[in-house]
């Protein structure tokens, strides 16, 4: 009998594998799930008693997808450093501060790892869900790590080396963090887990609080609040509160709001999350996007005045005039026109709860941070204690904010033009923002001297301005006086007469 040639053994092995296939196929086409998990649950039952090795997944998220894990972070983080060794196929991304690359497993790659002698294998998978089940997320796939070892090193692997494994992941996580800057997606936008709520880029804002124009005393008083806070995980837990604090920035446009925000991130070391409300169609939408949200994080809303009608201000009892007749009026016919179908449906309530009700202790370690130039027009159930904890006013800037805008801009901390930039500052307000404009160099041939120069100009025609603007408010203020006693005149003469 003449043996089989390599190329015809091939063939034979390609049409078996293609035959095998083929009636795997047909199975899984009309053979029933459930019967099909029937056999699979045990057979693995049957495999278990003469498979020497255990098997231990660690998904990337648990029930309906709330929260991920934070073992399967560590664990990933701590294969990226293993796995780099050893992995055929990795991913890349950029490091802390943008200056490396961290390298960790790509999906359905397997690495191998050693602990006090034991080996272990770690595989990289994920699994579609084969149904739709009632979940945020209409697509189901999940992604895990799979741990595979000997039995006899059960009792090393459960009690020492996970605990191993976990520890190192998180060091490597605060090694390689990077911070980043959040803005949320609209939720037509999320239709798988790639798609996430939040969408990010690297936060990479300069400020700090030494850069910021705020007196010092101020200054340092925030910087005390700040970082008393991110050391009392202890003192929280003891009297049985969620580990967050309110902050409530108030004040003109361009007192420095937003950078007060970017120097609070830098001083703490956390991401921010600006949460635009309009983007959010309702109130189970901003649970989930609370949900969503790290430890270590400033949850920030700007503007809060503009960004919905959250102002709140409960109605008084009053004699109605024709125009609030006519304001009700104009309310009932534009309710009952049809609203644009993307329109936010977030309500005060919900805005409540989202800071302070039972879902907000759903994380620990977070800032939230409420922006406004007016703040007399927000509800006062808002930004009470115990929500906004601390209410920081930012106003114009003063002299003393000016020395340190002109120190950092300018590089000079005295000048002949100081006397006269202090006598106008205490004479008219100006912004921060105003301030550091023209103390900026617009070409190279500007000097201290010129820079200095156009903020005294800008002073001074601030204080024109101011000057105008009173002398126009006084002649409307005696033109009112003068309407309210002409009909007074009238009615002695008809008296008279």
């Amino acid at each position: 009998m003449v043996p089989p040639t390599i190329t015809e053994m091939w063939a034979t092995m390609g049409s078996t594998i293609a035959s095998f296939m083929f009636v795997w196929a047909i199975i899984r086409q009309y053979c029933p799930y459930e019967v099909r998990r029937y056999f699979e649950k045990y057979t693995h039952r049957i495999m278990g008693f003469f498979y020497p090795y255990i098997k231990i997944s660690i998904h990337e998220f648990t029930g309906e997808r709330l929260k991920r894990s934070e073992a399967y972070a560590a664990v990933e983080a701590y294969l990226s450093v293993n796995s780099s060794k050893s992995a055929k196929r990795l991913k890349a991304e950029m490091g802390k501060d943008s200056s490396n690359l961290v390298l960790s497993m790509d999906e359905y790659e397997r690495v191998t790892d050693e602990f006090r002698g034991v080996k272990v294998w770690w595989v990289s998978s994920k699994v579609m869900s084969p149904t739709r089940s009632m979940s945020y997320y209409p697509e189901q796939e999940k992604r895990y790590y799979r741990l595979t070892f000997h039995k006899r090193y059960r009792e090393i692997i459960t009690e020492a080396y996970l605990e191993h494994v976990v520890r190192e992941g998180k060091e490597i996580k605060v090694r390689n963090r990077q911070r980043k800057l959040y803005t949320n997606s609209p939720g037509y936008k999320w239709p798988s887990y790639k798609q996430t709520m939040w969408s990010h880029i690297v936060f990479e804002h300069p400020a700090t609080f030494d850069t910021m124009a705020l007196e010092p005393e101020k200054k340092q008083e925030i910087i005390e609040d700040l970082v008393t806070f991110s050391k009392s995980k202890e003192f929280y837990a003891r009297i049985g509160k969620a580990w967050k604090r309110g902050y409530l920035l108030y004040g003109p446009p361009g007192t420095g709001k937003s950078t007060m925000i970017a120097a609070m991130a830098n001083l703490l070391n956390y991401d921010v999350y600006d949460l635009e409300l309009t983007a959010v169609k309702d109130n189970t939408e901003l649970r989930k996007l609370l949900i969503e949200t790290t430890s270590k994080s400033i949850i920030v809303i700007e503007d809060i005045d503009c960004s919905l009608d959250l102002t709140g201000q409960r109605k008084k009892k009053a004699e109605k005039s024709p125009d609030d007749e006519k304001e009700k009026l104009d309310k009932e016919i534009s309710r009952k026109e049809p609203k644009e179908e993307g329109s936010s449906k977030v309500t005060l309530s919900g805005l409540l709860n989202f800071i302070d009700g039972l879902w907000s202790a759903c994380g620990g370690e977070r800032l939230i941070v409420f922006t406004t130039n007016y703040v007399e027009k927000l509800d006062p159930a808002l930004i009470r204690r115990g929500r906004m904890d601390k209410h920081i006013e930012l106003s114009y800037c003063s002299f003393r904010g000016f020395k340190v805008l002109a120190k950092n801009y300018l590089k000079v901390e005295t000048h002949p033009l100081f006397d006269t930039i202090q006598r106008l500052m205490e004479e008219t307000k100006i912004t921060p923002a105003d301030v550091a404009e023209n103390l900026m160099p617009k070409s190279p041939s500007d000097n201290v001297e010129k820079c200095l120069s156009s903020l005294i100009q800008a002073l001074e025609e601030a204080k024109e301005e101011a000057v105008k603007k009173k002398a126009e408010e006084s002649k409307e203020k005696e033109k009112i006086k003068e309407n309210e006693a002409e009909p007074k005149v009238d009615r002695t003469a008809a008296e008279a007469l």
